[in-house]
Protein backbone atom coordinates (compact mmCIF):
# COMPACT_ATOMS: atom_id res chain seq x y z
CA UNK A 1 0.00 0.00 0.00
CA UNK A 2 0.85 3.25 -0.74
CA UNK A 3 2.04 5.59 2.21
CA UNK A 4 2.26 8.90 0.56
CA UNK A 5 -0.10 11.66 0.49
CA UNK A 6 -2.31 11.17 -2.27
CA UNK A 7 -1.95 14.18 -4.94
CA UNK A 8 -5.40 14.46 -6.59
CA UNK A 9 -8.81 13.22 -5.88
CA UNK A 10 -7.71 10.54 -8.73
CA UNK A 11 -4.94 9.25 -6.80
CA UNK A 12 -6.84 8.83 -3.25
CA UNK A 13 -9.45 6.91 -4.91
CA UNK A 14 -7.24 4.65 -7.21
CA UNK A 15 -5.89 3.70 -3.58
CA UNK A 16 -8.72 1.48 -3.87
CA UNK A 17 -8.76 -1.84 -5.29
CA UNK A 18 -11.94 -0.96 -7.13
CA UNK A 19 -14.09 1.65 -7.31
CA UNK A 20 -16.69 -0.27 -6.10
CA UNK A 21 -14.78 -0.96 -3.11
CA UNK A 22 -14.32 3.07 -1.94
CA UNK A 23 -18.20 3.45 -2.49
CA UNK A 24 -18.82 1.01 -0.14
CA UNK A 25 -16.55 2.23 2.08
CA UNK A 26 -17.45 5.60 1.69
CA UNK A 27 -21.27 4.56 1.65
CA UNK A 28 -22.22 6.28 -1.76
CA UNK A 29 -23.51 4.83 -5.44
CA UNK A 30 -20.54 3.43 -7.85
CA UNK A 31 -21.81 6.29 -10.49
CA UNK A 32 -21.09 9.02 -7.47
CA UNK A 33 -17.98 7.58 -7.02
CA UNK A 34 -17.14 7.43 -10.47
CA UNK A 35 -17.87 10.66 -10.78
CA UNK A 36 -15.78 12.23 -7.68
CA UNK A 37 -12.79 10.65 -9.73
CA UNK A 38 -13.62 12.13 -13.20
CA UNK A 39 -14.21 15.38 -11.42
CA UNK A 40 -11.47 15.18 -9.31
CA UNK A 41 -13.99 16.94 -6.42
CA UNK A 42 -15.56 14.93 -3.45
CA UNK A 43 -18.53 16.67 -2.24
CA UNK A 44 -18.45 18.00 1.53
CA UNK A 45 -21.42 15.72 2.49
CA UNK A 46 -18.93 13.09 1.58
CA UNK A 47 -15.79 14.04 3.80
CA UNK A 48 -16.05 12.76 6.90
CA UNK A 49 -16.87 8.75 5.43
CA UNK A 50 -13.93 9.60 3.33
CA UNK A 51 -11.48 10.56 6.07
CA UNK A 52 -12.75 7.71 8.25
CA UNK A 53 -12.30 5.60 4.97
CA UNK A 54 -8.93 6.40 4.78
CA UNK A 55 -7.32 6.18 8.35
CA UNK A 56 -8.81 2.59 8.11
CA UNK A 57 -7.05 1.86 5.23
CA UNK A 58 -4.30 3.58 6.42
CA UNK A 59 -4.42 6.15 3.75
CA UNK A 60 -1.87 9.00 5.07
CA UNK A 61 -2.80 12.41 4.95
CA UNK A 62 -6.05 12.76 3.88
CA UNK A 63 -7.88 15.23 6.24
CA UNK A 64 -10.39 17.64 6.16
CA UNK A 65 -8.19 20.02 5.04
CA UNK A 66 -6.71 18.26 2.64
CA UNK A 67 -10.17 17.75 1.26
CA UNK A 68 -10.77 21.39 1.15
CA UNK A 69 -6.96 22.21 -0.60
CA UNK A 70 -8.41 19.95 -3.41
CA UNK A 71 -11.91 21.89 -3.94
CA UNK A 72 -10.30 24.80 -3.74
CA UNK A 73 -7.93 23.98 -5.99
CA UNK A 74 -10.73 22.88 -8.34
CA UNK A 75 -11.73 26.32 -7.97
CA UNK A 76 -8.79 28.55 -8.59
Amino acid sequence: MQKSTPTSIPDLIARWPTIAQFSVDVGCGYEAARQMRRRGSIAPEHWYRVVSACKKRDIQGVSFEWLASQRSEMAA
